[in-house]
């Protein structure tokens, strides 16, 4: 390859590689596998190697990737965070050892797995959490202290109140957590994270810290990167001092005195990798003396005395047989491809999601067709490509009705999904129940998931109004039900027919529609049969209101089922108007609130619903047109960005003296 040729080959890879990085690190939305996009940095580093010239300072190897989100508070790193060198050979294990021992002599190396996360710098200050913030470019991070303290594994106070210290971390998603994650978005058909390192990502960058506390993520941390009042020599007396100060640290890291013990130790943790509860991507070989360390140095981009062994994807093939299409909680048909049995990371597979059509149409897959499949992260199956068709082929198209309901499907502009929008779907029945009773929908005391499930499989119920025509002998001999129960829970379902209109329209489970928009919805057209006869355009002039929004109100209520379900509720005595309150005090009228933070007596819904009563409007981000923001504790962005538009922002006792 001349130099010309050389330089067009290195634009392209590095558009390309800048466009996976984007959406690798910044997005959390990654388009091809880990081993794809490090044959891409191979090829660019090896090209560069060979023309030098050609290198400038803002290619993908010359810097750190990712970029700084502008959701969150920026943070600078007092110590940058910087990468490591990948390499995918033992032969470039040793090239690397020769290249130390140039330097130094007698290097001893410290090998620990290489956790596959998000990376995070951790700073406390006498011993307290202070501050945590992503790598982002490895100079500037991202603030995300407030969804860091939700993490159990992260100590909020230290065993030992060291004077100033910065760790960092990876933060992780155990394989446990992972699976029943991408359960809960497949059930609720919602977006489905790829693999672990991305669900971590996405839910560390969540702005409701609520979601980061159930999601159970973890962390290890691996690298001491500041410390005040300790002496610290060496990587392996700072594990070791981090770990007496209460952290988790990495694990079964090991000490090599030579290359051929530390090539074991890699091995070592390959052989592991697999039935690890939380995800490798390699294993690190760091020069353990900080002495030798300072010796060695650094390149613009990674340091000279550590590398990063990239262990490589296991891909097995098998012949895709059937395709089987089920159709979720929120009514997201899902194909299921059925294979031959084949053993992948130590169990058998004979089933994997094939997410939608899109993927199918990018895969090329036709049932009978050879595949090559993979575990991603180790634990969920998945299809990588196909190896050959047979000679009949035919691309496979998923159904144009629910395979439950019979009912025409639909996809919605931008999305991928084909979805039975039929309110009646067998299918979809269960999910439907439990959020009509639900809280924030009907509020029907005492009809939580494990009695409507109870209900259902005892073919008393199939569709809502089926409740309201229970009778107490049915009930009362039901398991651990009894007269009691029976009579509380039959006297709460006659009282929810007396709830507002927008309870209703909440309960009906419309998709995009939640409490706030059932509400709006409510007080704008004051009767079910104006929501239901208003246009899209009526409804997306509602302030609050979006086009995607009304025209999935004016979907759901063009269908046959749904207006049986409204008159079928309305005949069984269920409101169907608005019980609007004249307040005679509207002292927040035309304000609009923001909440942030924990409040110290109140929760959010409560102080929202007091602003309501009173005129006012919440919102759910801050910008110019916010009048107020109701901060409490760990308050994250939102409160930053009000103080810089000059938002006027007030706490809890505040917001009482307004109210008196």
């Amino acid at each position: 390859m001349d130099r010309q040729e050389a330089a067009r080959r290195i634009d392209a890879l590095r558009e390309q590689i800048e466009y996976h990085s984007r959406r690798y690190y910044d997005e959390d939305a990654p388009e091809i596998e880990d081993d794809a996009f490090d044959a891409l940095t191979r090829e660019l580093r090896q090209l560069e190697e060979q023309f030098p010239e050609l290198i400038t300072p803002d290619s993908y190897t010359q810097r750190v990737h990712g970029q700084v989100s502008k959701l969150f508070a920026p943070v600078t790193h007092e110590v940058p965070l910087g990468s490591l060198q990948d390499v995918f050979s033992e032969q470039e294990i040793r090239d690397f050892d020769r290249r130390v021992r140039e330097s130094v002599a007698s290097p001893r190396y410290v090998i620990e797995p290489k956790i596959d996360g998000l990376s995070i710098a951790i700073e406390y200050r006498d011993g307290v959490f202070y501050r945590g913030a992503t790598r982002g470019d490895g100079l500037t991070g991202e603030d995300v202290s407030v969804n860091l303290r939700q993490i159990a594994a992260i100590p909020q106070k230290l065993s030992d109140p060291v004077d100033r210290i910065i760790v960092r971390g990876e933060v992780y998603m155990p394989r446990e957590s992972f699976a029943a994650l991408v359960r809960e978005q497949e059930e609720q058909g919602g977006k489905v994270f790829k693999n672990p390192r991305n669900s971590a990502a996405g839910t560390l960058r969540q702005k409701d810290s609520s979601v980061v506390a159930k999601r159970g993520l973890s962390l290890f941390v691996f690298n001491m990167q500041l410390v005040e009042g300790e002496e610290i020599a060496s990587h392996s007396q700072s594990l070791e001092c981090m770990a007496r100060l209460g952290f988790p640290v990495v694990p079964f890291y090991t000490l090599a005195d030579t290359i051929d013990e530390a090539i074991d130790a890699v091995r070592e943790i390959g052989q592991k990798r697999i039935g690890l509860p939380f995800d490798i991507d390699g294993a690190v070989i760091k020069v353990n003396d900080f002495t030798q360390r300072e010796t060695l140095g650094s390149t613009s981009k990674f340091p000279r005395w550590a590398v990063a062994f990239k262990y490589p994807p296991e891909e097995k093939e098998t012949v895709l047989r059937d395709i089987e299409v089920a159709v979720g909680r929120t009514g997201v048909l899902t194909p299921t491809g059925v294979f031959d049995p084949v053993i992948l990371a130590g169990t058998t597979v004979t089933r994997a999601t094939l997410h939608n059509q899109n993927f199918i149409d990018e895969k090329g897959l036709c049932i009978g067709d050879t595949v090559a499949m993979r575990k991603a992260g180790d634990i969920i199956p998945e299809v990588v490509r196909v190896v050959k068709h047979t000679p009949d082929a035919t691309p496979y198209r998923l159904p144009s009705v629910c395979p439950s309901c019979g009912a025409a499907v639909i996809r919605e502009e931008d999305e991928a999904d084909l979805r039975c929008v039929n309110p009646s779907c067998p299918a979809q029945r269960l999910r439907n129940l439990i959020h009509f009773a639900s809280k924030d929908a009907m509020d029907i005391d005492g009809l939580g998931p494990a009695v409507v499930e109870l209900l259902v499989d005892c073919d008393l119920v199939r569709e809502v109004y089926d409740l309201y025509s229970l009778e107490k002998p049915q009930l009362s001999g039901l398991e651990r039900m009894g007269d009691k129960s029976a009579e509380n829970l039959l006297a709460a379902i006659e009282a929810s027919k007396q709830n507002d209109l927008y309870r209703v329209i909440y309960g009906l489970g419309i998709r995009h529609i939640g409490e706030k928009a059932a509400k709006l919805l409510a007080d704008r057209f004051s009767s079910m049969e104006a929501v239901m006869d208003a246009s899209v355009e009526e409804i997306a002039a509602i302030d609050g209101f979006g086009e995607i929004m009304a025209q999935s109100v004016v979907s759901f209520f063009s269908l046959e089922q749904s207006h049986e379900l409204v008159e079928r509720l309305r005949e069984c005595g269920v409101n169907m108007t608005a019980q609007k309150q004249e307040s005679t005090d509207d002292r927040f009228a035309g304000m609009t609130f923001v909440l942030t933070g924990t409040l110290p007596t109140l929760k959010r819904n409560e102080a929202a619903a007091m602003i309501e009563q009173y005129g006012g409007k919440t919102s759910g981000s801050v910008s110019a047109k916010t009048s107020v923001v109701l901060a409490g504790e760990d308050a994250g962005s939102k409160l930053t960005k009000a103080q810089q538009l000059g938002v006027r922002i007030i706490d809890e006792a505040e917001f009482f003296e307004m109210l008196k």
